[in-house]
């Protein structure tokens, strides 16, 4: 049987299918052709599902003959009333096969009861006993049992050692909000699958607009829970792109954004495919091209990501050298479909005013709109006013005022220059009155910043304002 797909494209990035079951007997006739059409359709990576004791050892079969399949193996809570003694032991064996990834599928289900619920429970225990002494994540289900099922993981976390914790994926995800910021908190992705594309699925549609992408995850469930425009047929991992779309659209990100993040996620917890080991100086999110000139700063900003994190939106920006404007340029290339060019990345890129002009003026030269995302430090760090040698190179400058006073400011954001507040309000006033640039003061909400305030000292200033949201980078 042959099936065409007419889905978004995907360029320079994969997709990895984090939940699928292409064992079941539904993928009997034609199994080669829906593996080829995922990667057709870039899916480069697929995890597939044990749930008995039957599918478990035909993932693992099937895993062996394909470098880029992995297994979780587990006895999903329909079937909770199997895990007895020797299907245990046979588990364990199966978990110790070098292609598993994951302990599960596992958790809640007390919706369908095939098992009963204290026994659904001592099996979902038995799995994370197994997650916790093979240090592996686990793949967990809940239906109609979230509040359950998030208490046993709680408590379980309780009892990991110093420096570890229970870490997984709460599998195709239909809690509400709040579930999903205590799996969050936890230390949990939530992953997303084709009901996020569905019209009455607007709860979920407000979770993924809610929590971070950096916490989720793709799957299909294949061959279940098929998106729109597909819905009702057989779900396939070459349909994931729909659910990939619609959490772009959501996120008001690109499609290849999603792709990208999700796929670093993947690896983070699943520890599947390689992410970029080299620091980026040009990059991509969303029409926009990110220059990422230096990892210095004059700030250690308390919700700043640099000293635990090396990716933002899944570009490696740990530099083993700042470049030169030659080679920053030739970063840039020839960028096409960007609405903008901004200088950010892992640190202040005004510290190296020099290459900021030289690359900005290039930029300028093949019509691109420029943006300086900056702290405010510029002319402390430089002991003059620059604004006027960066004057019709700049066309937008983003300025961190991010606290309501000195106090705030120094708590929050941690400056190694004196006097770095007032110093930033004199830059928002400056660039302001220098002219030729749109000047934005922005803020994180976090607590202790009176946004309202903020708002009223950039007017003041006469800059435009807008505030960022905590932990969300990029």
């Amino acid at each position: 049987m042959s099936r065409t797909v007419s889905a978004p494209d995907i360029q320079n990035e994969f997709l990895v299918d984090t939940h699928c079951h292409l064992q079941m007997e539904q993928f009997n006739g034609d199994l080669e052709e829906v593996i080829e059409r995922a990667r057709n359709s870039g899916v480069r990576s697929l995890i597939l599902i044990g749930t008995d004791s039957r599918d478990n050892p035909e993932a693992l079969a099937l895993a062996e003959k394909k470098e880029f399949i992995h297994v979780a193996a587990g006895i999903h809570p329909h079937d909770a009333s199997s895990l007895d003694d020797r299907l245990l032991s046979e588990l364990r064996r199966w978990l110790s096969h070098p292609k598993v990834v994951a302990v599960g599928e596992t958790g809640l289900d007390y919706h369908y009861m095939h098992s009963p619920r204290e026994v659904q429970r001592k099996a979902f225990m038995q799995h994370i006993e197994l997650a916790k002494q093979m240090n592996l994540p686990l793949v967990v289900h809940s239906r109609e049992a979230n509040d359950e099922t998030m208490e046993i993981l709680r408590m379980q976390s309780r009892d990991i050692g110093p420096g570890e914790k229970l870490r997984g994926v709460i599998h195709c995800f239909s809690g509400d909000r709040a579930m999903a910021e205590r799996a969050v908190e936890m230390g949990f992705y939530i992953s997303i699958t084709g009901p996020v594309t569905y019209k009455k699925s607007e709860a979920l549609r407000q979770v993924v607009k809610s929590i971070p992408i950096e916490n989720m995850l793709l799957e299909t469930d294949a061959p279940y829970l098929s998106p729109v425009p597909l819905r009702g047929k057989r779900n396939e991992p070459a349909y994931m792109v729909h659910t990939a779309q619609k959490i772009a659209e959501l996120k008001g990100l690109s499609l290849n954004d999603v792709a990208r993040i999700t796929s670093l996620n993947a690896h983070i917890l699943f520890g599947i495919g390689e992410p970029a080991e080299k620091g980026r100086i040009a990059y991509r999110i969303r029409n926009s091209l990110y220059l990422n000139i230096t990892n210095r700063c004059t700030s250690r900003c308390s919700f700043c990501a640099k000293d635990t994190d090396a990716f933002v939106k899944g570009h490696n920006l740990k530099l083993k050298k700042e470049p030169s404007a030659d080679e920053i340029i030739q970063a840039i290339g020839e960028p096409e479909n960007c609405n903008e060019v901004v200088f950010c990345g892992y640190g202040e890129p005004l510290l190296r005013l020099d290459t900021v002009k030289y690359v900005a003026s290039w930029i300028k030269s093949k019509g691109l709109k420029v943006r300086v995302n900056t702290n405010g430090h510029a002319n402390l760090i430089h002991k003059k006013n620059i604004l006027s040698e960066l004057k019709g190179l700049v066309d937008v400058y983003s300025i961190s005022l991010n606290a309501q006073n000195r106090d705030i400011y120094n708590r929050i954001c941690q400056p190694g220059i004196d006097r770095a507040w007032d110093g930033t309000v004199d830059f928002i006033r400056k660039a302001v009155q220098t002219g030729g640039a749109e000047v934005v003061a922005t803020v994180v909400d976090m607590p202790g910043v009176d946004t309202k305030e903020c708002e009223k000292i950039a007017y003041s200033l006469g800059a435009k304002f807008r505030v960022r949201t905590f932990n969300v980078v990029g």
